[in-house]
């Protein structure tokens, strides 16, 4: 804060400083797939899929096998609410979510490799009451 200056004894002059501030141009988020599940069938039926560290942890975790995940990326639905856009790597994720031939509600999260690869990021046991 600016202090005052005295220019007479009953008057003071208070020097304010200003700074401007400068907004960033936000760049605009990348468009997501047209067709999610489209793709990833592709990139399954043409072998051009893979786990990430992240998601052969979670599987170990909490049981959830490849055949499984599989299975769901192959019959489940884009569940578009749950995508979210990953700062940290410029690109989207997409939410699978279906049943396992067990009645398992598994939410499958995945991404894309420059649209070559199919990225597999994490996998989710849907408890009921949970969303």
């Amino acid at each position: 804060m600016a202090q005052p200056k005295t220019i007479s004894p009953s008057c003071q002059l208070l020097t304010l400083q200003c700074h401007y501030v400068t907004l960033k141009e936000v760049a605009p988020l990348p468009d997501k797939y047209p067709d999610v599940i489209s793709l990833v069938r592709k990139c399954l039926l043409d072998g051009r899929f893979l786990d990430t560290r992240h998601a052969k942890e979670r599987q170990t975790e909490r049981s959830i096998t490849r055949y499984e995940i599989v299975h769901v990326l192959e019959s489940g639905f884009h569940e578009k609410r749950k995508d979210q856009f990953k700062k940290e790597f410029g690109t989207w994720n997409y939410a699978i979510r279906g049943k396992t031939l067990e009645r398992k509600d598994l939410r499958i999260v995945v991404s894309f490799d420059q649209e070559t690869s199919l990225l597999i990021i994490t996998a989710i046991e849907i408890l009921k009451g949970e969303k």
